[in-house]
């Protein structure tokens, strides 16, 4: 029997040691868990309590996170405090407080926090929209800016260029006939030929294969930047080293990069430094300069970076803004035919439309904000990061706290609009029936970070959509159901799929 005890006496031993082990190690990671979420600040902004390890991730509907950040500031106010993982979020609501973060504190606000597969995807090289605050984003700032400017952006042949686009796109849904058809692919030919024309040089063709590879690679990105596996991988950066989760986030992106590469080495090829034909000629003009200077942000890896942004940049917003547009026309049949009376008065059904038509068609201009408004495609933006410690209404924000501004608690702000959550073109009417601006309207941002596009964006919209209905009527096919009102969101939130009909007029 005497083995026997001694036996048993040592695993007796060893179960006491390894549960004495155990909850060492527990009061160890909880301690851990206690001193890397606890924040020592003064007057820090307040916000739900912070489970272990996971931080408030269950407050977020991921689905939907504008709506649960819009949701929460009724309990905690306009500023609040997150935390996702071991990373500390300031949330920003309201437009009176986003106006003093991004107008009358801009640089405080300006930084970008790391995102770890978008930085992965990149090679750890920073283009413009993702890059931090410091003197290569100031640099590719100015460049970016200049050089839309030179090749048309607020000019007249830019527009003509816009208007020769949007015969294009009414051909192509002429070509659809009675069917019905869904027009997201062919408004994304028209939005990217646009900014194709000032990158690339050239439009494409809407048929031809190697167009039709890169939208849907597009595409597929912007599906891939919003799925689970990729909010796991910024949340949990070390997931990056199991291959199939780094196969997943990468796949579509680097066809991106590589498409993009190609038409890079075509320019290189056939660059003439004495005539510029596109933004790439300009960067490698820059390169050229700047060779013998060691710290320039001009080089080949950054020049892939910008084409790329600027190429997705200059299609998502508009292109889903439009899709957006044609939707509420459907449903708001009697504002499509104000808008339509508005356009035969004005421009009549031969002549195309100009910018110079805005000013007379003040309804036509009240609606397209409106889509822009009711639509709120990009909802939260990219996050900013504190680039000092600053205040905010009186509560301390520290240095390299990620901070989110809510863009859709402004353009539904019930303290600035009349019907926050209604379509009401009259939201920027007067009652003269005078076109009206309204200061919280910010659909692309403001600050710093401000969309360097936006009066290319806003051109596209009035020529496009203004084309489209003096055109067409759009309807809903007969005998089919409405689309599910359901919105999806990525980087912007898109309408549901659409099977729509184009009538002519």
């Amino acid at each position: 029997m005497e083995p026997f005890h001694w036996v048993f006496s040592m695993l007796m031993a060893i179960w006491n040691n390894l549960t004495l082990l155990v909850i060492l190690f527990s009061l160890l990671t909880l301690s851990f868990d206690f001193m890397k979420r606890r924040k020592p600040w003064r007057n820090y902004p307040p916000g739900p309590i912070s489970l272990p390890f996971i931080g408030t991730l269950l407050q977020i509907d991921m689905r939907k996170p504008h709506l649960s950040f819009t949701q929460l500031s009724k309990k905690y106010g306009n500023i609040y405090s997150l935390q996702a993982f071991y990373t500390n979020v300031v949330v920003v609501n309201g437009f009176k407080l986003m106006k003093e973060a991004l107008v009358h504190k801009s640089e405080d606000f300006a930084d970008r926090p790391d995102v770890p597969v978008q930085s992965y995807l990149s090679g750890y090289k920073q283009g413009l929209v993702f890059a931090k605050y410091n003197h290569a984003w100031k640099e590719q700032r100015r460049f970016l800016v200049s050089n839309l400017r030179d090749f048309g952006m607020g000019k007249k042949s830019l527009e003509w260029r816009m208007i020769e686009e949007a015969g294009h796109l009414c051909s192509a849904f002429r070509a659809e006939g009675d069917h019905p058809f869904d027009p997201q692919f062919i408004i994304n030919n028209a939005v990217s030929n646009v900014i194709a024309s000032m990158t690339f040089g050239y439009r494409f063709d809407y048929k031809d294969q190697k167009f039709q590879e890169l939208l849907h690679l597009f595409e597929d990105c912007i599906q891939d930047a919003s799925g689970l596996c990729t909010q796991l991988i910024n949340m949990i950066p070390c997931l990056l080293h199991i291959p199939p989760l780094e196969q997943i986030v990468s796949k579509h992106q680097m066809g991106m990069y590589n498409y993009i590469e190609n038409i890079l080495k075509v320019h290189v090829k056939t660059w003439d430094s004495s005539c510029r034909r596109d933004i790439i000629d300009a960067f490698l003009e820059e390169i050229e300069k700047r060779k013998k200077d060691v710290k320039t942000s001009f080089n080949h890896d950054i020049l892939r970076l910008i084409i790329t942004e600027l190429f997705a940049a200059g299609t998502e917003t508009v292109a889903t803004t439009l899709r957006w547009g044609l939707l509420y026309m459907i449903q708001n049949p009697e504002v499509q035919s104000k808008v339509q009376k508005e356009i035969d008065d004005v421009i009549g059904k031969n002549r195309s439309a100009t910018m110079g038509d805005q000013a007379s068609m003040p309804y036509t201009h009240a609606v397209i904000n409106e889509i822009q408004r009711f639509a709120d495609v990009s909802p939260l933006m990219l996050p900013h990061m504190a680039y000092r410690d600053t205040t905010l209404q009186g509560f301390f924000i520290p240095k390299g706290t990620t901070v989110i501004f809510n863009l859709s608690s402004v353009l539904k702000d019930e303290t600035v609009w009349e019907k926050p959550y209604e379509f009401y073109p009259e939201h920027f009417l007067n009652k003269k029936g005078e076109f009206v601006k309204r200061e919280g309207f910010l659909p692309f941002s403001a600050g710093l970070r401000v969309c360097p596009g936006e009066q290319l964006a806003r051109t596209e919209l009035f020529l496009f959509l203004t084309s489209l209905l003096q055109h067409f009527t759009f309807c809903f096919p007969e005998n089919q159901s409405k689309p599910q009102q359901e919105s999806r969101f990525s980087l912007t939130v898109a309408p549901p799929p659409l099977q729509i009909q184009a009538i002519p007029r």
